[in-house]
């Protein structure tokens, strides 16, 4: 009875030895490529469980994922200007074809990852030679990612990959090229802040010539103006005093001469000495203002 026991026990020892070794599970982010002697035998991508002969069919399997390659290290290239570049850049990709796959790089996803670093370099070297520092950096930076990500995928597709997107993360210039391209700005932003002192310079003394010039424009014509106002005063004063002096030549005479007295005695220490018959005192002999003697 014992010995019944024994062999119905390692009979179901061997039974789940057997089945363990011929069921397994493919996880929904993975592949299974099942192998007989070494060969492909099948390429399984739906998840659950599976069967394969035991000892004669073995499982590997590839990650179905979105897979990150990313440079260590920025990478130099050379634009068509003949000017050094540092690229920053990473790349998207996924297997999408097991078998291929397996064929082109063993399944080794180092071997591919080396494959793909090979195509993308190249082709950003390529796409880089062709256009200057400015679209490298701004002006085609999209349109550089797009073909080199059309480009890169096609290579890909031949070791059953597909490259989903190719980043450039920063474009900068070298550190010896770096100092003299900011000198050389420095230099050019000195030259046009000189030329637009020297211009403003300049505009500011036109203004200051147009404003002078307008000055003494102005200034003549007011002069001129004020000439003008005051011959036409004087005249029309002068016109007064000989209506009203004509009206009364004996009055005009005695004006006059109280004009001269006081023009002759303006100050205090003042001394003439006049004839007492002179025409000079004859208002003075007349307090009439006759003007005879």
């Amino acid at each position: 009875m014992r010995d019944k026991i024994s062999l119905i026990g390692g009979a179901l020892l061997f039974v789940a030895a057997v089945a363990s070794m011929s069921l397994f599970t493919v996880d929904q982010r993975q592949f299974a490529i099942v192998f007989q002697l070494g060969e492909v035998k099948d390429v399984i991508s739906t998840p659950g469980l599976n069967v394969k002969l035991p000892l004669i069919q073995n499982v590997r399997y590839f990650d179905k994922r979105i897979l990150t390659m990313d440079t260590p290290e920025p990478e130099r290239f050379i634009t068509s200007e003949k000017k050094n570049v540092l690229v920053d850049h990473f790349v998207k990709w996924r297997i999408i074809d097991p078998r291929l796959y397996y064929e082109s790089v063993a399944g080794d996803e180092s071997r591919a990852r080396i494959r793909l670093a090979q195509t993308v370099n190249a082709g950003l070297r390529e796409e880089f030679g062709k256009r200057t520092v400015h679209d490298v950096v701004s002006g085609e930076r999209d349109q550089i990612m797009e073909d080199m990500r059309a480009k890169a995928d096609q290579d890909a597709r031949k070791i059953g990959a597909q490259i989903i997107d190719v980043r450039l993360k920063r474009v900068d210039l070298p550190t010896e090229v770096s100092a003299s391209v900011y000198s050389r700005m420095e230099a050019e932003r000195k030259r046009v802040a000189n030329e637009l002192r020297s211009q403003g310079a300049a505009e500011a003394e036109k203004i200051r010539a147009d404003a002078d010039r307008q000055r003494e424009v102005i200034i003549a014509e007011a002069y001129r103006d004020a000439q003008r106002e005051k011959g036409a005063g004087d005249a029309k004063a002068t016109s007064i005093y000989a209506d009203a002096f004509g009206q009364s030549p004996e009055f005009y005479s005695f004006y006059r001469s109280l004009e001269a007295y006081r023009a002759s005695f303006s100050g205090k220490d003042d001394v003439m000495v006049v004839d007492p018959s002179s025409d000079f005192f004859k208002f003075m002999k007349n307090s009439k203002g006759s003007g005879r003697n």
